[in-house]
């Protein structure tokens, strides 16, 4: 998992409260487990008609915000199903971050289980980062996880909370398998005294 300790993007503002997971990944491209690939479909029923051609009038097809790396997020992101394809097509498409009041906690956990930032703020702050984001431009900001703060174009620093141990995950790049890996010496040590104390199961 790539590691996140300072990060600058580029914040794409999704106004909407109660965005689901089968809107960030309608359930037809749920049948892949890879986790690359998923971007090319993440909002697809937003951002494509049947056909396949864009509406112009979604967020990531306007020219300003179709390098975005950070979203800005109305309340309750992330809710309905608990599909993890919903991070994995997030992060495929560029987004390291997202910003929103609330969200639901399924999808919460999952984003930093797959190198995703999610910032849970207070609406007034959240509020001025999507006025900031709706500026156009390529209007960016600046996360640094180490000190906790958003950075806006104007050099406000927006305070937030993390916990500890998610934090560090992030900022050393580890997964779940990652924190397995760390212990492969007690792991490995464990198994050979296993062998030997209980040669029948191995």
């Amino acid at each position: 998992m790539e590691k996140f300790t300072t990060f600058e993007g580029i914040a794409a503002p999704l106004d909407m409260i109660n965005v689901d997971t089968d809107m960030i990944v309608p359930k037809q491209f749920l049948k892949t487990i890879k986790r690359s690939g998923l971007g090319a479909n993440v909002f697809d029923e937003m951002r494509f008609r049947p056909d396949g051609s864009e509406i112009e009038d979604f967020v990531l097809n306007q020219p300003d915000y179709r390098q975005s790396q950070i979203l800005v997020a109305g309340d309750n992101f992330g809710c309905g199903s608990s599909r993890e394809h919903a991070p994995w097509a997030l992060l495929d498409f560029g987004f390291r971050c997202v910003i929103a009041p609330s969200f639901a906690d399924i999808f919460f956990n999952n984003c930093f289980k797959n190198g995703i930032l999610p910032i849970a703020l207070p609406q007034a702050e959240v509020d001025k980062l999507m006025s900031d984001a709706k500026q156009g431009n390529g209007t960016v900001l600046s996360i640094n996880l180490e000190a906790q703060t958003i950075t806006r174009p104007n050099g406000e620093a927006i305070a937030f909370d993390v916990d500890p141990f998610r934090k560090n995950c992030l900022i050393e790049g580890l997964d779940d398998i990652g924190l397995t890996l760390q212990k492969k010496e007690k792991i490995d040590q464990y198994e050979v005294s296993l062998k030997h104390s209980h040669p029948w199961i191995i």
